[in-house]
């Protein structure tokens, strides 16, 4: 069977389990990666292997760029400390639990260990926003699993880079990670804030450019910033997600059906994409599980529930130590400006005016400050809500075959099959346990 006709068959598969999935009321992306798994299985059946930088370049640029179109720009922007703390602090710490659990379970270095940990430790935008569409979560809720998702991967990729370093017997120096950490993500910044422009400028001009060009360049935007910035070697990701937020921002300097059309085509492109990336985890499942020796399946496969668990358990803790923190810092906020009298707050409520900057003296206080809490609910959410996904994977598949020495690098395949297992586990348990969770807590959209 020619690749061609397998791709033509696994997008058959794709569009015609959505409905099918719809019906049962069961979540699509587990659906598709179960019914990859049993494909990968078939005899004779040949699979597509997964080329890190296809994945990279194809998949990622337009998922991420349609995610960071679609959020909530005013509630991303109020949720940006809860997401900053998700996206970095809770990465790093993160792949030092993953580590530390890995080395003890099955005896691997430590350089090796944090690898695997830099590669499971962001959860993935893809899966997050296929796993929670539909679910009726409260804007805040998802506007924080989006918005971590599109930037943890810039600090999860910087880690693991620096950890496969580490294996070739390169030294990590802690202030030099840090520069290009900052760059990384300065970088991106700056060439998707300047490619956004470019297109908003050549628009402005072109006041009479057809629909279907502006829409033509509106798809091709995620892959031109994304390309720029990793040859540049900053965040592509980064670069990817700021020309979605601007382009969003700015969307009023655009035709209706300019808008209209270019969404359209966009959800198009994301419904075939994210449907295709289960689909493909789910076939590298039996393709790795060939490189493993058998005596080895069992230890594994017990050490990625292990990881599960570790990985499960920091994220819950990090969410509640975040929220306890929060509603301490905000809590003794409140109580300072209660003992502000009237003619004090009409003054500050003056003083922001002026500046043009936005009061926290509303008609109601209480109100306000309800606004950037969580309660516990939400917060078990977010915190059940860390499923890997695809950029997990291509990671692991991206570990070079050759060092630069000329040795074989280390434990390759075991790395490999410790993320596909983890993948799978995360989106399965997770990925069904969170309907479940938001009947039996009885979330209804409402930000209570």
């Amino acid at each position: 069977m020619e690749a061609y006709s397998v791709v033509i068959i696994l997008l058959a598969i794709t569009i015609g389990l959505s409905p099918i999935a719809s019906r049962m009321k069961f979540p699509y992306p587990v659906l598709l990666l179960i019914v990859g798994t049993g494909v990968g299985f078939i005899p004779g059946f040949r699979t597509i292997p997964i080329d890190p930088e296809v994945i990279f370049l194809l998949f990622l640029p337009p998922l991420l760029y349609s995610a960071a179109y679609d959020i909530s720009i005013k509630d991303f922007k109020r949720n940006f400390s809860t997401i900053s703390i998700l996206a970095v602090r809770l990465v790093f710490v993160t792949t030092m639990g993953i580590a530390i659990a890995v080395h003890y379970c099955i005896g691997i270095s430590w350089p090796l260990s944090f690898v695997l940990g830099a590669i499971l430790s962001p959860p993935d935008a893809i899966a997050t926003t296929s796993v929670t569409k539909g679910l009726g979560l409260p804007n805040r809720t998802n506007t924080v699993l989006e918005g971590e998702s599109l930037i943890n991967d810039a600090s999860a990729l910087v880690a693991f880079r620096f950890a496969v370093s580490a294996v070739a017997g390169s030294s990590f120096v802690l202030w030099k990670a840090g520069l290009i950490f900052i760059l990384a993500i300065a970088g991106g910044l700056f060439i998707g804030w300047l490619v956004a422009h470019v297109f908003i400028f050549i628009a402005d001009v072109k006041k009479n450019l057809d629909d279907y060009v502006c829409v033509s360049l509106n798809l091709l935007l995620p892959f031109v910033a994304y390309l720029i910035a990793e040859e540049l070697y900053v965040s592509g990701v980064i670069a990817t997600v700021t020309v979605g937020i601007s382009i969003a921002w700015h969307r009023d300097r655009f035709s209706g059906a300019t808008v209209a059309q270019s969404k359209s085509v966009m959800d198009m492109v994301v419904f075939i994409l994210g449907g295709l990336v289960f689909i493909l985890i789910g076939l590298e499942f039996p393709q790795v599980l060939k490189n493993i020796p058998s005596e080895q399946f069992l230890p594994l496969v017990g050490c990625s529930f292990l990881i599960f668990l570790i990985a499960l358990l920091i994220r819950m803790f990090v969410v509640f130590w975040h929220k306890r923190r929060m509603d301490n810092r905000y809590t003794t906020a409140k109580k300072r400006l209660d003992h502000i009298d009237i003619h004090q707050k009409e003054r500050i409520k003056q003083h922001f005016r002026e500046k043009k900057k936005r009061t926290p003296f509303g008609k109601n206080i209480d109100d306000y400050f309800k606004s950037l809490l969580f309660n516990w609910k939400e917060a078990f959410i977010i915190g059940w809500s860390g499923m890997r996904g695809i950029v997990s994977l291509a990671a692991a598949l991206s570990l070079p075959l050759i060092m630069t020495n000329g040795d074989a690098f280390p434990q390759r395949n075991v790395v490999i099959f410790l993320t596909v297992t983890v993948v799978i586990i995360m989106l399965v348990i997770q990925g069904l346990g969170l309907p479940v969770l938001v009947k039996l807590l009885k979330i209804d959209g409402v930000e209570a």
